[in-house]
């Protein structure tokens, strides 16, 4: 059976490319301190010595829009396009290209549906840098084939957080019955509070980090009963108008296992939001 060799969720921040590689009067004063925490958090991927990523993230309304709108979809692609126009001239991220593997994903999606759950599926998935962001801070070689897992966080409708916390229980007890001797990584990258296009958009910090520090604390410990008794769809709206990217952080709390302390733990807080950093070697750090 596969190795569950990391369990890996953040936040992704698209200006830490264009941050890092700053440099002179360009180079944001916060720029080192955000790459030195960055190559922490990357060496704990490296020494888990993953040979696949399963990757979870949610489209901003690239590739998905109100015509076609999937709660939950895997890719199952051999190659992956990555990174839009608009991502380019905002941001400064690089267009890349990521392997695929069809195996795992089309093994996924078979025994996810079977598991009860209506997944949708696309062999040309482009993906924007909810994949591409943690493959720049985690794995900037992008050379290890990924199978992306997307996730409606935006188009209500929504699921609601115990639907994500469900799945992340079902994606890590897939990839441990899929039939095969690689190590498998599962990452997920979601947000904390969060503000967009609203008056609370920029700040000294998030807009409400009350819930940060909550959220964080929740994350740490895959917290479940203490952030399903508080998060909601409707709550979610209370710390910031794009919050429900944390339902991605609950799924992959349900990934980590209920009450499981993360191994690594880090933040960083900058200008209009909290960045946060989490790790668990399900099965020890070194296994």
């Amino acid at each position: 059976m596969a190795h569950v060799a990391a369990v890996v969720a953040s936040t992704h921040h698209p200006f830490y490319y264009r941050a890092s590689n700053a440099t002179g009067e360009d180079r944001p004063p916060f720029a080192d301190e955000w790459v030195a925490k960055i190559e922490a958090f990357r060496e704990t991927l490296t020494r888990a010595r993953p040979d696949v990523l399963v990757m979870v993230g949610s489209d901003h309304f690239h590739q998905m829009w109100l015509d076609n709108m999937p709660q939950f979809l895997i890719g199952k692609a051999p190659f992956y396009d990555g990174n839009f126009y608009n991502e380019e001239r905002e941001f400064g991220l690089p267009r890349m290209f990521m392997p695929g593997h069809e195996e795992l994903s089309g093994y996924l999606l078979r025994e996810g549906i079977d598991a009860g759950f209506d997944l949708a599926f696309s062999n040309e998935l482009r993906v924007d840098h909810s994949i591409t962001c943690p493959l720049i801070t985690l794995r900037p070689a992008a050379d290890l084939p990924i199978v992306p897992v997307y996730t409606n966080i935006f188009a209500p409708p929504m699921p609601r957080p115990k639907r994500f916390v469900e799945l992340g229980k079902t994606i890590r007890r897939l990839v441990e019955a899929w039939p095969s001797d690689q190590r498998v990584a599962i990452i997920g990258t979601g947000h904390l509070s969060l503000e967009l296009g609203g008056p609370r958009q920029f700040g000294p910090h998030g807009p409400d980090p009350e819930f940060d520090r909550k959220a964080v604390g929740w994350i740490a410990s895959a917290d479940l009963d203490s952030a399903l008794a508080e998060v909601s769809l409707d709550s979610l709206w209370e710390p910031g108008n794009a919050t429900h990217g944390f339902m991605d952080f609950m799924l992959m709390m349900g990934v980590a296992g209920e009450n499981a302390k993360a191994d690594y733990v880090d933040s960083l807080d900058l200008f209009h939001t909290m960045e946060a950093y989490f790790t668990w070697y399900p099965n020890g750090v070194d296994a």
